[in-house]
């Protein structure tokens, strides 16, 4: 993808692409918010069935003018492929009923319409009057949600009842009396700004908010939980099409099977060689505990944590930046900030906003923490923030004329994302980032969790057995306690995530294989092209960053003709 052009002249294609963006951000415009484009920040999605059929209307007139458009250069003939492979699966999604399945217990859009309250800006009355204007309106969004829930159970597209519970938990904290709704008021209150008439509007709307919530929470505990799916599984002919939604690329289930538990044991063997160096007359359930108990090697507050956390990213920017990577200016700097409670335990990242006006974030969950062990943060801030999803959102977000708009700003295939993360944890690694065998074992420890994330997803969604030869619970069928005590007693998870996560991957079949299978393609990338002459690092991660979040297939098949 050589070929660069002056904005003025903009081909059909990229003048489409612009366009989607606009279309799409009109029907979606909380999605627009998560995206950072502005104008739409006031108004709420319509969740309704009509909502959702007109989405698919929309994206099924860009498909038909997509391909009409004859493209002539790299950049356009990419551009194209993009769109085109984003219409084709959000009308096939629509066409299967994926709206009608819209609950879980982490990103559905149940968690969706609270969390977009969290990105959006608060410096000015302008920005407040936004917030205000869509927690007064809530019962719009939540009201359209309720009833594509409600059709989808007349067509029988109920969901688990694991997941009906866990959102039924969501819900009755956003509308308890405690509700985190509330915290706008207080925010409001300590920002600075003198508007009687605004803070009237919030305090209103907060309660708008929260009576929805709670009513929401209600009609899915009489109404929606007595219909639910009894099994968590899937099944293999669904699991196949979502994890090729989240991968780019169709895997073979009994391999990738086999394959996660061959990591298992691997990353096992190096953890205990690596707690050897720690202290040799412990085990590694042993270290592991010394790990999280000692107040020396933890954070003694949220606010010194958080604190550390934003020092990490400082530093990795400053070490990191125009050696290994060349960053974008605009992203030099990650915010580090608490993320509200009643959602799920793990860590998250947002990215920024399309003028960069935003900047990206890490957020960090408390939960019931009151002390923060360090071993194992060191490597997820790499993983969420630099040179993990910061830089590579960020890079894709400032790739200016080389990517279409709605590429830089619209696309994101976690399989690619999320191994490029998973990726970026173990580059750290062969970096020396990790100078202190805690931080290798915290990195082996995150890859570990990952590798049990492929064995649990496949095999409870596809009903696989556990095998003969594995060192945790062999010849058992998975279960969802199964599961959570894998995540806890091989994965080194506390308890309360390892619920969560749970949860979690049997809410959300497909994706959590992708870290571990997305990290493993790009080291396979790297390893193959490592043996041409002209190889280097530095280029390389230029090559898989300057393409984005695209399909693993795509991604190979770019980075090895750059």
């Amino acid at each position: 993808m050589t070929d660069r052009r002056n904005v003025s002249q903009m081909s059909d294609i990229f003048e489409l692409s612009n366009r989607a963006v606009e279309l799409i951000a009109d029907n979606d415009p909380i999605g627009a918010t998560f995206m950072g484009i502005i104008g739409r920040d006031h108004l709420w999605t319509d969740f309704s069935p009509a909502g959702h059929r007109a989405r698919h209307d929309t994206w099924t007139a860009i498909r038909a003018d997509a391909l009409a458009i004859d493209t002539a250069t790299d950049i356009d003939w990419l551009a194209k492929r993009v769109l085109l492979a984003e219409a084709d699966e959000a009308i096939d999604l629509f066409e299967q009923g994926d709206h009608y399945r819209d609950l879980n217990s982490i990103v559905s859009s149940l968690q969706n319409i609270k969390d977009v309250l969290d990105v959006m800006g608060r410096d000015s009355a302008e920005e407040w009057s936004n917030i205000a204007a869509r927690v007064e309106t809530m019962d719009c969004a939540v009201g359209g949600y309720q009833m594509t829930l409600a059709e989808g159970l007349t067509k029988g597209f109920a969901v688990a009842r694991r997941q009906v519970e866990a959102a039924i938990v969501e819900a009755q904290i956003m509308g308890g009396e405690e509700s985190p709704f509330f915290g706008l008021v207080n925010e409001f209150g300590d920002c600075g700004i003198d508007d009687p008439d605004l803070a009237a509007r919030l305090s209103v709307g907060v309660e708008v908010a929260r009576c929805e919530y709670a009513q929401l929470g209600e009609w899915l505990e009489s109404t929606y939980l007595p219909h639910a799916v009894e099994k968590d599984a899937c099944g293999r002919q669904r699991y196949i099409s979502e994890a090729r939604k989240h991968l780019g690329m169709t895997i073979d289930i009994d391999d990738t099977y086999t394959w996660g538990w061959s990591e298992i044991d691997r990353l096992r063997a190096r953890m205990a060689e690596v707690c050897r160096d720690i202290d040799s007359g412990k085990t590694v359930e042993e270290v592991v505990e010394m790990l999280e108990t000692d107040e020396s090697r933890a954070a003694g507050s949220v606010e010194e944590f958080i604190a550390t956390m934003q020092q990490v990213q400082n530093n990795a920017v400053e070490q990191l930046a125009g050696v290994h990577f060349d960053v974008p200016e605009q992203i030099l700097h990650v915010d580090v900030k608490v993320s509200p409670p009643g959602g799920a335990l793990a860590p998250y990242y947002n990215g920024p906003s399309e003028d960069f006006s935003r900047p990206g974030s890490v957020w960090y969950p408390i939960g019931s923490k009151t002390t923060f062990p360090l071993w194992e943060e060191m490597s997820t801030a790499y993983h969420e923030g630099f040179p993990g999803h910061h830089l590579q959102v960020g890079v894709q977000t400032a790739m200016g004329d080389r990517l279409s708009r709605f590429h830089r700003v619209a696309v994101w295939s976690t399989g690619a994302g999320e191994g490029w993360a998973l990726y970026a944890e173990h580059l750290m690694g062969e970096l020396g980032f990790h100078d202190r065998p805690e931080y290798e074992l915290g990195m082996l420890v995150a890859q570990l969790m990952r590798a049990c994330r492929v064995v649990i997803d496949i095999g409870s969604h596809c009903e696989l057995p556990i095998p003969d030869s594995a060192p945790f619970h062999p010849g058992q069928e998975w279960s969802w306690d199964l599961a959570a005590e894998m995540l806890t007693t091989v994965a080194f998870q506390a308890e309360d995530m390892a619920r969560s996560e749970a949860t979690r991957y049997l809410g959300w079949p497909g994706q959590a294989i992708s870290y571990k299978i997305g990290e493993k393609v790009i080291l396979d990338l790297r390893e193959e092209l490592s043996q041409r002459d002209d190889f280097d690092l530095k280029r390389f991660h230029s090559n898989v960053l300057s393409v984005g979040s695209i399909g693993l297939e795509l991604l190979q098949e770019l980075v090895r003709a750059a």
